[in-house]
């Protein structure tokens, strides 16, 4: 994958830990004296020694820093006090993070490095399908800043993406569907050939074979990849892999983070499809299978205890207003989006109402 600046990074898909140090070893100009790795405490507690010990004696000081798992650890404060254990350790800017976990990892030990001493290497190991098949790939890292989602950040691009395929079996369910919200939205935004694999191959994927998931993740990952190797830090095209999240992160930020991300994705992609189909963008067989793909994999359509003006007013703080207008994502097609910034509130809250129930 291209970091646009002529530098490229591998992404691989393994079936244990056991390959990562020579990996890392292959990997020029990566000479390390000392290695955090960055867990949160559920995952510490499935993978943190197994990893460790993928990485013993490949360099001089191996520390680890493991956080309360949880969306609400991602926040400066956790930032800081990873800073404190790197510098108590004298970490320097030769040296290395390893995000291993979800999205909440990647993203604050990918903002660590990217802010540490003005930026050192990190590689992310991620241990979801959501971060699979997302926020591993691409560069983006940031955090929560009172109760905004992703607020606070950087474009840093990690080294590596070390994917262990087995970690799907202990993947919960719930953590599970909110993966594929943005397997939905991959498929949609930029590849009709997977949304229609999604659908031929529905037994396959939600029982999470290993031949279906690789197709799936790896699919996932070429369209993330060539969209940013093409706008990198998201000044043009990128915004397409917000499909369905500007609402998807207002439901996110109004419902106090009791959905998972994905969960709320799913939400969003559904107004947003919606609102497609009111501007002409799908038909209406389009739209219904939208619908019945989402719901199939257990990604909710609707969400209680929300008004549609609620929705609309959070959706005004999110990070992608540019100008005082919202960047949003529609589709002409299934698998071929665009970025409009000319939706009205009064469409905005027609969408909203969609999915309030």
């Amino acid at each position: 994958m291209n970091k646009g600046d002529g530098f490229s990074y591998p992404i691989l898909w393994e079936h244990s830990f056991a390959g990562l140090q020579k990996a890392l070893r292959e990997i020029p100009d990566l000479h390390p004296s000392r290695v955090c790795v960055v867990a949160d405490s559920t995952v510490a507690d499935l993978y943190l020694e197994e990893v460790l010990d993928a990485l013993d004696g490949w360099v001089p000081t191996l520390e680890s820093f493991v956080f309360p798992a949880g969306e609400e650890s991602k926040n400066l404060a956790t930032v800081s006090d990873i800073y404190q254990v790197l510098v108590a350790k004298h970490f320097d800017r030769k040296d290395l993070l390893v995000a291993l976990g979800g999205g909440v990892t990647g993203d604050l030990a990918g903002f660590a490095a990217a802010t540490y001493l003005r930026g050192i290497d990190f590689i992310q190991v991620p241990t979801t399908l959501l971060a699979q098949v997302d926020s591993s790939v691409g560069g983006k890292t940031g955090v929560d800043f009172q109760k905004y989602k992703n607020m606070v950040g950087a474009f840093h691009q990690p080294r590596l993406v070390y994917m262990n395929m087995s970690v799907l079996r202990t993947l919960p369910e719930n953590q599970f569907v909110s993966g594929m919200g943005e397997v939905i939205k991959t498929a949609l935004i930029r590849d009709a050939e997977l949304f229609r694999y999604l659908d031929e191959n529905r037994a396959a994927v939600k029982a999470r074979e290993p031949a279906a998931m690789i197709h799936v993740i790896r699919a996932c990952c070429e369209v993330k990849a060539a969209v940013v190797e093409e706008d990198p830090t998201e000044r043009g095209i990128r915004g397409i892999l917000n499909y369905g999240h500007t609402l998807g992160h207002a439901v996110e930020k109004c419902s106090g983070f009791s959905l998972l991300h994905g969960q709320c994705v799913g939400i969003g992609m559904i107004g947003a499809s919606w609102l497609s189909l009111r501007r002409g963008g799908i038909p209406e067989e389009a739209f219904r299978k939208i619908c019945e793909v989402c719901l199939f994999y257990g990604l909710p359509d609707s969400v209680s205890g929300l008004t549609p003006e609620e929705i609309v007013e959070a959706s005004k703080s999110d990070k992608k207003m540019e100008g005082g207008k919202i960047k949003f994502i529609l589709l002409h097609q299934i698998g071929d989006a665009y970025i409009d910034k000319n939706v009205s509130d009064s469409e905005l809250l027609d969408a909203a109402a969609v999915l309030c129930r």
